[in-house]
């Protein structure tokens, strides 16, 4: 982003639009609606807004990506775990046990399940500080860049 004057109103209403995020916890989806609906109603007056707006949905489409591939890969890993010693002999005749099913592969299950919960737990915390990082450094009227972000909007 280009350096620029840039006026009071746009830092606050660029903090606005960092702090929207929030809406999640009382909103579903409002993490992507307040940000969009204040996004694109100040875009075309604003580049600072502009700049702001982009950045605060690339980095939340960037966290739903990386939500979903930690989805992708734990689920199949612990259903493999989890269905490891059954045969398809004892499939096809319909003997499935719970205690079959968890009794040889709690260890491999727990290893999966702790790490795919402590790597979301670790995301969705660092997304906090990060957001709240960048909405005080767009008050202050500096640049702002998410990290780990995938450039959707350009």
């Amino acid at each position: 982003m280009e350096n620029q004057t840039i006026k009071r109103n746009e830092k606050k209403y660029a903090t606005l639009l960092h702090l929207s995020v929030f809406a999640k916890y009382f909103i579903p989806f409002g993490n992507f609606v307040m940000p969009i609906i204040l996004w694109s109603t100040k875009k075309g007056t604003s580049d600072y807004i502009d700049h702001n707006g982009k950045q605060v949905l690339n980095f939340q489409l960037s966290i739903l990506t990386y939500s979903l591939l930690l989805l992708i890969f734990a689920v199949p890993l612990i259903v493999y775990f989890a269905f490891n010693s059954i045969g398809f002999k004892e499939i096809e005749n319909g003997n499935i046990l719970i205690q079959e099913i968890a009794a040889g592969n709690i260890p491999n299950l727990v290893i999966v399940a702790a790490i795919s919960v402590s790597l979301y737990a670790i995301m969705k915390l660092a997304e906090f500080f990060i957001i709240i990082y960048e909405a005080i450094k767009a008050n202050n009227g500096e640049p702002v860049e998410y990290p780990f972000t995938i450039n959707y909007l350009k």
